[in-house]
Order: structure tokens, then sequence, then C-alpha cells
């Protein structure tokens, strides 16, 4: 009974980091997506989508961010900079 609770251990250690990591990828790709459309649009594209709905794939993705603070942390860090720079250089923000 032991060893099968020492294998379960193992498993669950190794796979728990990959599971993270996996995470932690899929959440970079979304962000370069994100930063990606930003840097491609033109200001005027960037003020017309402002003012649409956010899409189903959107708002799964809002309501993810919302409910893990530290995904939400890691991904507002590394989108920040180039949305506020793009944003500032079309005249949305002050």
């Amino acid at each position: 009974m032991s060893k099968r609770i020492y294998l379960f251990a193992i498993v669950a250690a190794l796979l728990v980091p990959s599971v993270v990591g996996a995470q932690g990828m899929l959440m970079d790709m979304v962000a370069n997506k994100v930063i990606d459309k930003y840097q491609s649009s033109t200001c005027d594209q960037l003020k017309t989508q402002k003012n649409e709905p956010p899409s189903a794939k959107e708002k799964k993705a809002i309501q993810l961010l919302r409910d893990d603070p530290q995904a939400r942390t890691a991904f507002l860090n590394k989108v920040a900079g180039p949305i506020t720079n793009k944003m500032f250089e079309c005249g949305m923000i002050p």
C-alpha cells in the first residue's frame, strides 16, 4: 500500500508543474495575441473596437482572469506596457 502512495506522490509531483507550466504557456500565448492585436491595429480600429461588446471567447477569458488573481497579475504585467503605449499614441488616454 505504501508503494502505491509513494508512486502516486511521484506522479503527482511530476504532473503538477507541467499543468502549471502549460497554463503559463497558454497565458503567454493569449497575452502575446492581445499585444499583437494592439500593435497591429490602427488608432481608428482600436477606437471602433472599444465600443464593441466582448465576444463569448473574450468574456470567458475575462472571467478566468477575474477568478485567478495570479493569472490576472501575470497577464496584466505582460500586456500593460504595450497596450498603454498604443492607447497613449492614439490619444485614447491623456
